[in-house]
């Protein structure tokens, strides 16, 4: 499909958030997903995902979490200084400009206020699975990797959308026991959540411009991206 693409403002918490922006070109209202970064920032990866989304039928958008920053895009070599930033985010804020990436989206004409996705990655996993226990508006939740979602458990029964999460059973960041804690948890709340683990993954299996790279779990795990996206948002 083809799509546009631009960067835009969100008003946030403190002012204005840079996002990037792809859709579908042309006339019409669709389901948006909001894709979230990783720790090293709002980086061309992040942004090339946004536009596969968008490339699939979906208002994307990458909101920029760093935008207190003067330098918030890192290298993937750089792993301290991805660290600070990332430490540098409280979850109070993050919340309200996740808020305001929402409203922004049910904003515009060309997006289904009632069809909003959220993905992330590595950090963005996280504020992911942040972001679905605390707006309702989020219909579909699907992080990948994110680290610490076991210490966020506690607002679990606060989640009332159907939820795909993405681990690597070689992950250094995230042991397998928390994976399992997650899967546990999500059950025995009966919520709707599905948790794939994909033997011999590392963190950060998705990302092509990383070491960590798998293509095979990264292909499997796109796909079933995308037919969760279309289960939840596209009916």
């Amino acid at each position: 499909m083809e799509t546009t693409s631009s960067m835009v403002k969100v008003k946030a918490a403190d002012g204005d958030m840079s996002a990037f922006l792809a859709r579908p070109a042309g006339a019409g209202k669709h389901p948006a997903v909001i894709v979230v970064m990783e720790a090293f920032g709002l980086n061309a990866h992040i942004k090339s995902v946004a536009s596969r989304v968008a490339g699939e039928g979906y208002v994307a958008l990458a909101p920029d979490l760093y935008y207190r920053e003067t330098n918030g895009v890192v290298g993937y070599d750089q792993l301290p200084d991805a660290i600070r930033l990332m430490t540098g985010l409280r979850d109070d804020t993050i919340v309200a400009d996740m808020a305001g990436t929402v409203n922004h989206l049910q904003s515009q004409d060309f997006v289904r206020g009632d069809r909003i996705g959220v993905t992330g990655f590595c950090m963005g996993g996280r504020i992911s699975f942040l972001t679905a226990c605390k707006n309702s508006d989020i219909k579909a939740a699907a992080p990948f990797y994110g680290g610490m979602i076991a210490g966020l458990l506690d607002q679990a029964p606060k989640i009332t959308c159907p939820m795909l999460l993405f681990f690597g059973d070689q992950d250094a960041f995230i042991p397998n026991d928390e994976v399992a804690k997650i899967k546990t948890t999500l059950s025995n709340l009966k919520k709707s959540a599905e948790v794939v683990v994909y033997p011999g993954a590392p963190h950060g299996f998705f990302c092509n411009e990383r070491d960590s790279y798998r293509a095979d779990a990264a292909k499997d795990a796109w796909e079933r991206l995308k037919t969760f996206l279309t289960r939840h948002l596209k009916s």
